[in-house]
């Protein structure tokens, strides 16, 4: 019998190991990169992190700091690696986190928070947020700026309940190309409501903000209002980060090797800017099932479907956690805009990570053999690698990625059914009918500096007015120009190059001071869709991520 106890007490502490989460690190690419730079070295210690659902739980983030922290070799991953415990100080206790001068006794008495509280059942943390940019372009009159200010709050009760809340007010001048994107779909980019400020400027409001729950230990809830992302890659064919945060219902199931996410979100149809009057609704629901294959390799097979029913009715039927969408569409009669798919990650040498994703929209198998273009082949496809310590030298990082996208991908009947949120694609920000090469170089010659330079090289089919070569997700597959003979690029065919130079040095936890040079230019067919900008800013961030701009 005690044998039988201690065998049921092993098991326990073993499921124990893979945890629900009270709270997540809020996404920021520079501080998922150090995470997912210290999971390719360590990530077979850490396999309950799956990193191809983000956010990422800041108890799995601590359990991988401290792992880093015994293990760097060098200042730089030392310091990155006390960073990343002292943002998760409530989930660790090898933080390093004592302030030496609080400021009026209660107000940082650590070095990462303007206030916290922790007792035994309950812990707060709050912070300012601020965003101070100002640069100039070649495109525009004047200086370009980007003024934000907020406060988040994030904290825990009887370990068990998270919450977040972040809030921030903004007023912007961006620089040509930006100004392009805004007048063409009416919405700011990654933003919901905005109103003209002064000239040529915008204010909006961003919120964010979430309650989550863990039913047990491998099971959670989660209910609020911010964004997801789906995949390894640095651009997402299944959910990324450029639409706006919108209002969700998640359920996370971690067990064994397994990771099931499912996410039903509410989301807006159009956003046109009207005074006292509802927005049309739609809504998604999507699954992905993660399986650890081995420690060091990742499979995800995930569906999703996009749907309305007539006054923003919820179809109850796809609530089912654990059915095909794809089966309860057909069952329904109805023509929901049904997408399905699989991605990879594969940690080779605790070095170097190559990954993937597919993301079928359509797929007729006859059609897809006929190679003649057929309208309807409507897929995605991601290939890329990431090489940390490249060639030897510490804390040098490369990562290269290839994306296809199809024309018409994304598309669907109307704004009822297509992958987009408040006038802005789900998924590539540029939308779809396009091929893209990205290289992007990180260095970190010292602790606090951190030095980017990004290419985005890509060719896509522009639309006109008139025809819809399918890139803009916005527009509706009926008005497609043909239903064979459809490539890549068609349409006014753009060679775009973006270029991103960024040194980046952080005073102190959370605050960073940025340098940015940004090239952009297309050329077109037609010379009236060509662009090219020369942008320079700099910025003065605290506790805020970059607002990037890169279409």
């Amino acid at each position: 019998m005690r044998r039988v106890l201690c065998a049921l007490s092993l098991l326990v502490t073993a499921g124990s190991a893979v945890q629900a989460q009270d709270v997540y690190v809020p996404y920021s690419p520079d501080v998922y990169h150090w995470i997912d730079r210290y999971q390719i070295k360590y990530g077979d210690q850490v396999p309950q992190l799956q990193t191809a659902v983000q956010p990422y739980g800041r108890a799995d983030v601590a359990d991988l700091a401290e792992i880093s922290a015994r293990n760097a070799r060098t200042a730089v991953d030392q310091f990155n690696a006390q960073y990343l415990l002292n943002d998760n100080w409530s989930y660790t206790n090898q933080d390093n986190n004592k302030s030496q001068r609080p400021f009026l006794r209660h107000f940082y008495q650590n070095t990462t928070d303007l206030y916290h509280f922790r007792n035994d059942n309950f812990t707060l943390r709050v912070n300012p947020v601020l965003h101070l940019e100002v640069g100039l372009d070649n495109q525009t009159d004047g200086v370009r700026y980007v003024n934000t200010r907020g406060v988040q709050v994030e904290g825990s009760i009887d370990g068990r309940f998270g919450y977040y809340a972040f809030i921030g007010e903004n007023q912007a001048r961006f620089p040509g190309y930006v100004v392009d994107r805004i007048e063409r779909d009416d919405v700011v980019p990654h933003e919901v409501y905005w109103k003209q400020f002064k000239e040529d400027g915008y204010d909006f409001i961003t919120a964010r903000g979430y309650l989550n729950y863990a039913l047990s230990d491998h099971v959670e809830i989660q209910l609020g209002h911010d964004r997801h992302v789906i995949g390894d890659g640095y651009r997402s064919l299944v959910y990324s980060d450029y639409a706006p945060p919108a209002f969700f219902l998640k359920l996370n199931t971690r067990v064994w090797k397994l990771h099931y996410m499912n996410l039903f979100q509410e989301l807006i149809a159009e956003s046109r800017r009207r005074n006292d009057q509802l927005l049309p609704k739609k809504y998604m629901a999507l699954h992905r099932l993660g399986i650890n294959i081995t420690d060091n390799i990742n499979v995800g097979l995930f569906e999703q479907v996009v749907f309305s029913r007539g006054k923003g009715k919820f179809e109850l039927q796809y609530l089912n956690p654990i059915i095909f969408y794809r089966s309860i569409e057909q069952a329904l009669g109805s023509d929901d805009n049904a997408m399905l798919g699989a991605d990879f990650r594969w940690n080779i040498r605790n070095r170097v990570q190559v990954y993937g994703q597919l993301m079928l929209d359509e797929f007729l198998l006859k059609e897809v053999k006929a190679s003649d273009g057929w309208w309807g082949n409507k897929q995605a496809g991601q290939v890329g690698a990431k090489y940390i310590d490249a060639f030897g030298l510490s804390n040098l990082d490369l990562q290269g990625e290839v994306n296809l996208i199809r024309p018409y991908t994304y598309q669907h009947k109307d704004i009822y059914t297509n992958y987009q949120h408040y006038n802005q694609p789900l998924a590539h920000p540029i939308g779809a009918n396009l091929y893209e090469l990205i290289g992007i170089v990180r260095y970190q010659p010292i602790p606090r500096l951190n030095l980017t330079a990004k290419a985005i090289a890509t060719r896509y089919g522009q639309d006109t007015d008139t025809l819809n070569y399918g890139g803009n997700v916005l527009l509706p597959y009926t008005s497609r120009v043909s239903d064979y003979g459809n490539e890549i690029a068609q349409g006014v065919a753009t060679n775009q190059v973006y270029l991103d130079l960024t040194a980046s040095f952080q005073l102190r936890h959370n605050v960073f001071l940025d340098l940015k040079q940004v090239v952009r230019r297309a050329d077109a067919e037609i010379n009236t869709f060509d662009s090219n900008t020369y942008f320079t800013s700099f910025a003065f961030r605290w506790n805020i991520p970059q607002r990037l701009h890169e279409f």
